[in-house]
């Protein structure tokens, strides 16, 4: 199996942005929320149980769910927010690990936004990269993007590990407090890297 670095990082810290950037460059990207997304799509497995969980309330006219109040009811309440995770963390770890299984380069990228505070990939990620900016900076962008109020966004960072946490946890950090552009340097530096430590790694266990 190819080398699995876990991407992870606050709301608005830009991880998309920086797994965009490994994707320009070759890299294979697993993104969790897109499977997430996939999973709880009309006819899929996830939409189902969410239903059943959670009432016909959350259902659209289209029959797609409702994403915006299923995520106002699950961050007001923990013991919603768990009964969430405990339906679809393993629906998203095992289509994760299918898609992670299927990589032919020396590497890949798993995106994961809750990497530290659930753990549901561990035995998977061998290394952990830290995208990072300031708390304030992540809250107007999340504000940009989506209207939330800055005590919304507070609220949801509340949830997750804080900023020092988070880095002192971090096997890498890659610093994305400026835009798209400034990060190129960074995302080449560490492209290297990993492809020296997935050949190390491939190495030792004798695998080509």
């Amino acid at each position: 199996m190819a080398f699995v670095v876990g991407l992870t990082g606050g709301i608005g810290s830009g991880k998309s942005v920086v797994s965009d950037g490994f994707a320009a460059l070759g890299v294979e990207v697993t993104d969790t929320d897109a499977i997430a997304h996939a999973l709880t799509a009309p006819g899929q497995p996830g939409h189902a149980a969410v239903l059943h969980a959670f009432g016909d309330a959350l259902l659209r006219p289209d029959g797609t769910l409702d994403r915006a109040r299923l995520r106002e009811q699950v961050f007001r309440d923990s013991d919603a927010r768990a009964r969430l995770e405990a339906l679809l963390h393993p629906l998203i770890r095992g289509a994760a690990a299918r898609e992670i299984a299927q990589w032919r380069g020396p590497y890949g990228i798993v995106v994961v936004p809750l990497l530290f505070e659930r753990g549901g990939l561990d035995g998977i990620v061998q290394r952990a990269l830290v995208v990072d900016c300031p708390e304030d900076e992540q809250v107007r962008r999340v504000m940009a993007r989506s209207g939330m109020t800055a005590d919304e966004v507070r609220a949801i960072m509340a949830t997750q590990l804080s900023r020092r946490e988070r880095l002192a946890r971090a096997d890498d950090v890659i610093d994305n407090a400026g835009t798209p552009d400034a990060i190129a340097p960074g995302i080449d530096e560490l492209d290297r890297r990993y492809r020296t430590l997935a050949a190390a790694a491939a190495s030792s266990t004798g695998r080509r």
